[in-house]
């Protein structure tokens, strides 16, 4: 149901624009919002409603029956000046109506939109629904998942509200939260090149929540469809990427399925296959996890294209201490990573250790 704080705002300012005061009234007789002062009796109301009529005048006030969906929403009262009173309270009727209905609309989408996000729904009625809230069947259409960095603080919902009031302006643009961290968008694509496109969407996501909301968040992309009925697939495989993002790259919070790379190709192999090639890189006894020194050598030395001058500088280390470390690392895995096939065969084996200890939690 529309909330007392929306009515409230509309009758303020229909108060304050005609000079009548309004009161909106449940049915059991409990006011829901007024501006009127001087209490309003429940037998009255409830004197009202039982009548049956759809208005009505006692005393110095006039009664409105406000339904939604064939039953009672709502009593609208008006009191002031008899002519003006009666002028303005069916203007405040005819616009809670109206609220009434788009907040039950919005509700309609919200509900089709996460029963089909979640595969719920038959193909014929998903074309029905999306007919009827008047959404575009064909559409090129990518899904973002966006969630706080900090998780377990309730932040979807101010996550929602931001990105509700951005987007409100576009009907083509379809927004729902779907637990207490993650929201998810599905964002039309106009331009003509939509991977460009979703990548200034993720960054704009992220920059948006930092500046009005002060909240750090990850946005994950899936693939790009062309049907209402394939938005599902989207959603999944933005789903998936924020998964493999969060554990192979957590030092950003931008990722796109299409750019996943390697960490995706780790992410679905089982664990057998898994235990198998890190066997044939550390032997019989297979580390937990690297130390962080060693783990910081590789990373570093593979972002600097296997630089040992630019990754001692970036280390803030001696070249001849970086030059120990990749002895001691070749030691230890027989992989030289100052060769590139070693140092990628070794940076695969750290990101399917970090996979194997994820599977194992």
């Amino acid at each position: 149901m529309i909330s007392g704080k929306t009515i409230q705002k509309c009758i303020d300012d229909l108060t304050g624009i005609s000079g009548v005061n309004i009161a909106v009234a449940q049915a059991d007789g409990s006011i829901v919002a007024a501006t009127i002062k001087e209490d309003i009796s429940p037998v009255s109301i409830r004197s009202f409603i039982d009548s049956g009529a759809v208005s009505s005048s006692i005393a110095d006030k006039f009664y409105f029956r406000l339904e939604n969906d064939g039953s009672l929403a709502f009593v609208v009262i008006s009191a002031g000046d008899a002519e003006k009173s009666r002028m303005i309270g069916r203007i405040a009727l005819s616009e809670l109506t109206a609220l009434l209905e788009a907040y039950s609309e919005n509700l309609d989408k919200n509900s089709f939109l996460q029963n089909l996000l979640t595969d719920n729904l038959l193909p014929v009625d998903i074309y029905n629904r999306s007919r009827q809230l008047h959404i575009k069947e064909k559409a090129a259409r990518a899904a973002f998942v966006i969630e706080p960095v900090k998780h377990g603080d309730g932040s979807a919902a101010e996550t929602l509200r931001v990105l509700t009031s951005l987007f409100a302006a576009s009907s083509e643009d379809l927004i729902t939260s779907v637990d207490e961290d993650q929201v998810v968008l599905i964002k039309e694509l106009n331009s003509g090149d939509w991977r460009q496109e979703i990548s200034e969407t993720a960054g704009m996501l992220v920059d948006i929540m930092e500046t009005e909301a002060m909240l750090g968040v990850r946005v994950a992309s899936g693939g790009i469809t062309e049907e209402i009925s394939q938005i599902s697939r989207s959603y999944k495989e933005a789903c998936l990427t924020i998964d493999v993002g969060k554990l192979f790259y957590m030092d950003k919070n931008i990722f796109s399925y299409s750019s996943l790379g390697i960490g995706r190709l780790i992410y679905q192999l089982p664990v057998n296959l898994c235990e198998m090639f890190l066997h044939e890189i550390f032997g019989e006894e297979i580390p937990d996890s690297l130390d962080e020194e060693t783990l910081s050598t590789i990373n570093t030395f593979l972002d600097n294209s296997l630089n040992v001058s630019e990754t001692s500088r970036k280390l803030y280390i001696h070249r001849n201490t970086l030059m120990y470390r990749i002895e001691k690392i070749e030691k230890a895995t027989g992989l030289d990573i100052r060769e590139f096939d070693d140092a990628l065969t070794l940076k695969i084996a750290i990101m399917v250790l970090t996979y194997l200890k994820m599977r194992k939690k």
